[in-house]
């Protein structure tokens, strides 16, 4: 049965959501066409792909989810419909001038990241205050969480300077992607995981810490000479491996809503360890493998655990059993394929055969992977609609 008209903006999720997958379509479709020369961009495609997925693709979702559960961390009050429907509004407004500018006018694309970078302040000021006013003893997660969102705002820096100084967009990107996209959704990641698992396990609450550390250096490394940071991901792969070891998950187990979400972790110490190897081989014998470990890292661990998590979040919230039917076990496993055939692109690539069929395949698998999910979730996630059980 279907709620009431105005149940779209009930919820924080569920415009945030909704932005971020119809993105996740428009984005890649956008960038696939300029790839193959059918449409001309006004803007560097390297700014419009990066900047997109890190500021119009994840990060409505991010603020969809913790708007939602950041106030749970913290036992404190929700926050209010206005405040949240203000920050979707600045958001869709700099979505749709970004997407215009971007094909028609490049003036319009400085505008949209400037009203952009004032909605996600005022997102982080908001969370940055709910976690001073919360009298909570255990605020070490949702520190780490803030201190992700505030290398987002270095991110968004360095892509708003890239138009006078070009360099600045590989560094906004891998900030963006590296200490804030990872760090944020692994800090969320390595508290909801095992808690939804019913694994208990001392934490180690000085992991996040070296962690950023490594990060902060591999983001150097890599800034001062590309594919040099082969060493530093070696070494997060064996600490995060160690770490994911030590939580003992229950897998492999039956349950879809869980077995998603341990993937999605353990793409992780496998992303960070290809990174390493396919670097290695880059920097000493310059082989090409068209970013392979930074897109391992994004379709591995952040897709899946966006297509996990916006699953849970989704039905969970619009009272819906939470279960995985058919369709949506088939998403699940879509979203590995997704992750494989842009991991066989890369090494494809390396072997200098021509890759381009496998990168239109990676792009089709993709677009049906979201434009499947919004049919399947799409009356759930804005009109409250019982979901199909078969």
């Amino acid at each position: 049965m279907f709620k009431s008209k105005n149940y779209f903006l009930s919820q924080p999720h569920q415009p945030f959501f909704l932005l971020s997958f119809v993105n996740a379509i428009l984005l890649i479709i956008i960038f696939s066409l300029s790839m193959h020369g059918l449409l001309t961009l006004k803007i560097n495609t390297s700014l419009f792909h990066s900047y997109g997925l890190i500021f119009l693709c994840f990060t409505p979702a991010f603020f969809g989810f913790l708007f939602t559960t950041f106030p749970r961390f913290l036992s404190v009050e929700i926050i209010n419909k206005e405040f949240y429907t203000k920050i979707f509004t600045l958001f869709s407004i700099g979505n749709i001038l970004f997407l215009i500018g971007s094909i028609y006018y490049d003036l319009l694309v400085n505008i949209s990241m400037f009203i952009i970078f004032v909605g996600y302040l005022l997102s982080i000021k908001k969370l940055i205050e709910l976690h001073l006013q919360s009298s909570a003893e255990n605020k070490h997660d949702t520190f780490w969480i803030l201190i992700g969102f505030c290398f987002g705002i270095i991110s968004s820096i360095l892509f708003l300077l890239s138009n006078t100084y070009i360099t600045f967009i590989s560094y906004g990107a891998q900030v963006g992607i590296y200490l804030y996209l990872f760090l944020v959704a692994f800090a969320v990641a390595q508290r909801m995981i095992p808690f939804f698992s019913h694994c208990q396990y001392e934490k180690d609450k000085t992991f996040l810490r070296t962690v950023v550390v490594l990060l902060s250096l591999h983001v150097v490394f890599e800034i001062y000479y590309f594919n040099l940071s082969f060493l530093v991901d070696a070494i997060l792969a064996i600490i995060i491996a160690k770490e994911i070891y030590r939580w003992k998950l229950p897998f492999p187990n039956s349950n879809p809503m869980l077995w998603i979400m341990h993937l999605s972790l353990f793409w992780i110490p496998i992303s960070f360890l290809f990174s390493s190897i396919s670097s290695a081989m880059s920097y000493y014998y310059a082989y090409h493998f068209v970013y392979l470990g930074v897109h391992m890292l994004v379709l591995g661990f952040l897709l899946t655990i966006l297509i996990g998590f916006g699953t849970r979040v989704t039905i969970g919230h619009s009272n819906n059993i939470m279960n995985a039917n058919k369709l949506t076990i088939s998403l699940f496993v879509l979203t590995q394929i997704v992750v494989l055939s842009r991991m066989i692109m890369s090494i494809t690539a390396s072997m200098k055969y021509d890759f381009m069929i496998l990168f239109d395949i990676s792009i089709i698998l993709w677009v049906i992977l979201f434009v499947v999910w919004l049919v399947q979730f799409f009356n759930a996630l804005v009109f409250g609609k019982s979901l199909s059980k078969d």
